[in-house]
């Protein structure tokens, strides 16, 4: 029996191959496929089975790319609806996989559909849980992504997700192994544990939902402090239920090399440019209208918090990282790339075309500025939780996840001078090109963000007592 946990950092997830005898599995798979298929044939082993937890919100799943490159079968646990090629499992079916089998465990609460799937070695022993987003280190998976239409409250989801811990998940031996589907930094639960893995013994003492309580006071502790899922995950969840385009179609119109009369052409029907370069090459120069989302954060989720899904976009990217960014927006079903700048910025830059810019300052020129520009506005983009543990003082929190209203730059007068920062400067320099393309032009981004300006001591500096007691 051999187990490997493929984790992608950038969106917290993490994809399960199981292999025994030469027949593996694939649990919860990315939409680039190539990592399973080279791990399949570097063993020697051929993939029979791509066992889904839920129809995934916040990326879209290989399951149909996977499936037709390998013939594998793909399975959905019960109440799953959809038109798509599946074996629906029910409660309880087991599954061969060479000595070992899988058996399905059908745990509603995240979704309808939310299945986990307990993995018994050789002498039918639990060895581990595939537990989707129905148990994750330190938490659980969040009940209020109920799909549109549904008559089902986030309170109703939580009464189900309270049953399915208490039937499939808390009666298993303290040594299975817990394999979730996320780890920290994931939107599909409140407060991600720092591991990836676990155990059951591990996770009844310390995970807030598996203690002892009473039904309500479980879904009051689930629901409270829910803050708000990105607008991308019904489109992702919508299109891991119905279909997509595959990845090498996508790949091939997205690649198109665009010369700089293509890039003028295609702005002038609505295109959008979006820069995948590092933070500190983009502030220098990029195409006016540019948005920013850079490789080095958490790109996919910014990208599908943040951009529209109907718009054709055009890529500026880092040398040779092409192929890059567009997998990595795939992963979240963009599937509008028309094509990439040939030669990058610098082919723009050359060709004498207008360019923007963003202006970087240090915190030391925020100290000097602050007393003396009764215009100067600082704008904080984290989330309301970090503005409320410490901000400049009179600071605006404008949450950068909440930039897509346009109403945020009502706020701000003409004679402003905007500095703005987040914890890092990875989010501020997303906001600063969100703020530009809607006419905010005078603003600075104040290099290193609060993990800088809580260290310059001529700046004043509260927190929001209101918020944190």
């Amino acid at each position: 029996m051999y187990i490997q946990q493929l984790y992608t950092g950038c969106l917290s997830e993490a994809a399960y191959y199981i292999e025994s005898n030469g027949q593996a599995a694939i649990v919860d798979p990315l939409r680039d496929i190539d990592a399973y298929l080279q791990l399949a044939t570097e063993r020697g082993a051929s993939i029979r089975y791509i066992f889904e937890t839920h129809f995934h919100a916040d990326f879209v799943s290989g399951h149909i790319d996977l499936a037709a490159a390998t013939g594998a079968t793909i399975v959905y646990g019960p109440d799953t609806e959809t038109k798509l090629p599946v074996h629906i499992a029910k409660d309880g079916e087991v599954f061969s996989l060479g000595d070992i089998t899988l058996t399905v465990l059908h745990t509603p609460g995240h979704t309808l559909e939310s299945t986990c799937y307990l993995l018994k070695d050789a002498d039918g022993r639990e060895h581990c849980l595939f537990t989707g987003d129905t148990l994750f280190v330190g938490d659980v998976g969040r009940p209020d992504l109920a799909q549109k239409g549904s008559d089902l409250t986030m309170e109703d989801l939580a009464g189900m997700l309270y049953d399915s811990l208490h039937k499939h998940i808390l009666p298993r031996p303290d040594d299975v192994i817990v394999y979730p589907a996320h780890g920290p930094g994931s939107a599909c639960g409140k407060s991600l544990g720092p591991e990836t893995f676990s155990t059951i013994g591990t996770q009844k003492q310390s995970n807030y939902a598996l203690q002892p309580q009473t039904r309500a006071q479980f879904v009051q502790a689930v629901t409270e402090g829910l803050a708000a899922p990105p607008q991308y995950f019904p489109i992702n969840a919508r299109i891991n239920k119905e279909g997509y385009e595959s990845l090498d179609s996508v790949l091939a119109k997205g690649l198109t090399p665009l010369s700089v009369a293509d890039v003028k052409a295609a702005l002038g029907q609505d295109a959008l440019v979006l820069d995948t370069r590092h933070a500190s090459e983009f502030t220098g120069g990029f195409i006016p209208g540019s948005i920013f989302v850079g490789l080095e954060g958490r790109f996919a989720e910014w990208a599908g918090s943040l951009l529209p899904y109907d718009a054709p976009m055009i890529l500026v990217t880092p040398e040779g990282k092409e192929r890059e960014s567009l997998v990595r927006l795939a992963r979240v079903g963009f599937q509008n790339v028309i094509g990439v700048v040939q030669g990058g910025f610098a082919a723009w830059q050359a060709s004498g075309e207008a360019m923007d810019m963003i202006i970087d300052v240090d915190t030391d020129e925020l100290a000097m500025d602050l007393p003396f520009d009764e215009n100067l506005v600082v704008v904080d983009v984290r989330k309301p939780a970090e503005f409320a543990e410490g901000h400049v003082k009179e600071a605006v929190n404008v949450p950068l996840n909440e930039m897509t209203d346009l109403a945020y730059v009502a706020q701000f007068e003409e004679e402003q001078n905007l500095y703005v920062h987040c914890q890092g400067g990875y989010r501020s320099v997303i906001a600063a090109s969100l703020m530009k393309r809607q006419g905010l032009h005078n603003l600075r981004n104040v290099l290193g963000g609060w993990n800088a300006i809580k260290k310059e001591e001529r700046i004043p500096t509260e927190k929001e007592k209101s918020v944190l007691n």
